[in-house]
């Protein structure tokens, strides 16, 4: 059995070990090590809307203006630049519509803003017309 004092010190003692052993687990966890070219290139490819195809990524397309996106992308990630590098020049040449997901941020935040702000409001909206409706049930009930 061991003594007072080292019970003392095995329970600060295991508390560092649990801690220890918790942050080696998230660092192997969460560390997969740098993305490759070839994985950067795909995530870059699947944000980026074919230039001659309607609401498909250039990953998905194999139209041939999708095909020259695709290597020009992959050249640029092979340089070097990073991936708002790449879709910045991309909206440069072709204009925000590019993107399969439009920025939020600026004027572009009203395509997120505008249905969110629609939706609450059919929502009250259809809760004041029940609300008035059962008013008015309530108080025909009432009338004799």
């Amino acid at each position: 059995m061991p003594s007072s004092g080292v019970r003392r010190l095995l329970g600060p003692v295991s508390a560092v070990a649990v801690v220890v052993v918790a942050a080696v687990a998230l660092a192997v966890g969460a560390g997969r090590g740098p993305a490759t070219v070839a994985q950067r290139a795909a995530a870059v490819e699947s944000r980026i809307r074919c230039p001659s195809c309607e609401d498909i990524s250039v990953a998905d397309s194999d139209a041939p203006s999708a095909i020259a996106a695709r290597r020009q992308i992959q050249a640029m990630v092979r340089a070097g630049a990073s991936d708002g590098a790449i879709e910045r020049s991309f909206v440069a040449r072709y204009g925000p519509s590019i993107l399969l997901a439009p920025p939020a941020s600026g004027l572009d935040a009203l395509v997120w803003v505008v249905p969110a702000v629609g939706l609450a409001g059919a929502i009250v909206a259809l809760g004041v017309l029940y609300w008035r409706r059962a008013r008015a049930l309530g108080r025909l009930r009432a009338s004799p």
